[in-house]
């Protein structure tokens, strides 16, 4: 079968160093991070990666007492995005619009506090708010962004764990190729930051990351690494087709020419090398290339010492022989962003197609020796001269794995 070719012509994102692509892009050539202490209930001051965006930007006040912080998250970066393509709504058919929002958990946020209000009021379930039920179902996010942009195509949240911001991407190629729709935001969004059982989670498990300076707590591939840093966030992309791009002579960012999805069927949180290898060799033979034709691999690796240990076991598997391929990790900078990661470290990985630099893995003291890989950009950004492709690596609980390629746009 003949596929269509399918391409990112706009990107509108919010992390807890930019609200813009080149801002975020800065940061990461510059080794800026911006990671914060934050008062979580119960559990007292830990870091965590904060947005700074401003949500009366496209909500007014009312919307944003009756809408999730997910929500407003994908409404601040679906109009962004489409800003950034230069398509206005008012003027194409919206029910041919798809928005495709990765995420990894929701309804956590408002449940808690909810539970936590009532216990103000002796448990009185008539203070129960109101909105509770449609800011907690799982198509929230998605839903919300269409409710407030008027978009009357098909929305949904897709629940792939710390992968979704892959699965996202996937899900609005595979349905671009597939003629149900025209034009497709997509990506990932995540408010993790705003509920205690996330943290309270990771802690119980020992994969909650502590120090003294928050912005080095996050230290992928470092040999004291002990955890991670629980993000906020969102990245959502504009895509559509070529041909469609190319008739309205659209900025394109890149290509999607491959990607990969399988589950590891082995364990609910421990990954398997293995399958991850898997995983990326499908999205290599998705897009017919060879691991020498990848110019930039982007790290999943969380900062936990079992989990980065294991991906880059897998990485040598894929791309040990390959002497071009460079590899990096955007958590340094801020943090895990769970249903976000994945749409937030492939944007920021983008402008090297442009820029030809590979921004690097920060926080990076004394490399562990299990996390060795050949070409290994750490603590400085290393300028290459020409990029063309980049292949972004997302995984996540109960086994679930995702590796997305992006190609240079070459007419």
């Amino acid at each position: 079968m003949q596929l269509q070719r399918i391409v990112i012509t706009g990107i509108g994102l919010t992390d807890p160093n930019a609200n813009h692509l080149n801002d975020f892009r800065h940061c990461l050539l510059h080794n800026m991070p911006r990671i914060q202490e934050i008062d979580v209930r119960y559990m007292g001051k830990l870091p965590a990666g904060v947005c700074d965006f401003d949500p009366l930007k496209y909500q007014t006040k009312k919307e944003l007492r009756n809408c999730t912080r997910a929500g407003s998250i994908g409404i601040f970066c679906a109009q962004e995005a489409l800003l950034d393509t230069a398509i206005s709504l008012a003027e194409i058919d919206t029910s041919r619009l798809g928005v495709y929002v990765g995420i990894t958990e929701h309804g956590n946020v408002e449940t808690e506090t909810e539970v936590y209000n009532l216990s103000q009021f002796n448990y009185d379930v008539k203070f129960w708010a109101h909105y509770h039920n449609p800011r907690t179902i799982a198509n929230n996010p998605a839903g919300e962004i269409n409710l407030k942009l008027g978009i009357r195509g098909p929305h949904y949240t897709i629940g792939a764990a710390c992968a979704a911001g892959n699965a996202g991407i996937i899900q609005a190629a595979q349905m671009l190729r597939l003629g149900e729709v025209d034009l497709a935001l997509a990506g990932g969004v995540s408010e993790s930051i705003r509920s205690f059982g996330i943290f309270a989670g990771f802690r119980s498990q020992g994969a909650l990351g502590h120090g003294d300076d928050p912005n080095k707590v996050s230290r992928p591939f470092d040999r004291m690494r002990n955890g991670i840093v629980v993000s906020e966030g969102g990245c959502l992309f504009t895509v559509e087709r070529l041909s469609d791009a190319q008739k309205r002579n659209a900025k394109i960012y890149g290509e999607i020419v491959g990607y990969g999805m399988n589950t590891d069927a082995t364990d609910a949180v421990l990954p398997n090398a293995e399958r991850q290898a898997q995983c990326i060799r499908m999205a290599l033979t998705g897009a017919n290339l060879k691991p020498e034709d990848i110019d930039i691999v982007n790290t999943h690796a969380t900062s936990t010492p079992m989990g980065d240990a294991i991906e880059c076991e897998a990485i040598r598997a894929v791309f040990r022989d390959s002497e071009k391929t460079y590899i990096n990790n955007t958590k340094s900078f801020i943090g895990h962003a769970m249903g976000a990661a994945g749409a937030l470290e492939l944007a920021g990985n983008l402008p090297a197609f442009d820029d030809g630099y590979i921004h690097p893995t920060i926080n990076v003291d004394e490399l562990d020796p299990k996390c060795e890989m050949k070409n290994l950009v750490i603590n400085e950004a290393k300028y290459v001269g020409e990029v063309r492709t980049v292949l972004n690596t997302s995984f996540g609980m109960l086994g679930t794995n995702s590796a997305v390629i992006v190609r240079k746009f070459l007419a």
